[in-house]
């Protein structure tokens, strides 16, 4: 599966620090925290919320971050898969 950086993106461009990539079966999406208790998302795995990923930056990420962070979050990601 697939971390691109159009899905970090939106993540990093969500509103609140709860939101985050969760996957669930065979895709992964970003998900506002209120919905990860609902029924649709019982099951899923939380990858990173967007606060953690705040904390772990400093301003605003240029393009070459988010590149290097789907990346890493991708490979996380085939890691638990393997």
């Amino acid at each position: 599966m697939v971390i691109d950086e159009a899905l970090v993106r939106e993540l990093l461009d969500a509103t609140e620090d709860g939101a985050a990539i969760v996957l669930l079966e065979g895709r992964a999406e970003v998900v506002a925290q209120a919905a990860l208790d609902s029924d649709d998302f019982r099951g899923a795995a939380v990858l990173v919320s967007r606060g953690e990923l705040r904390d772990r930056m400093s301003g605003s990420p240029t393009d070459e971050e988010v590149t290097r962070l789907a990346a890493s979050l991708s490979d996380a990601v085939d890691k638990l898969g393997a």
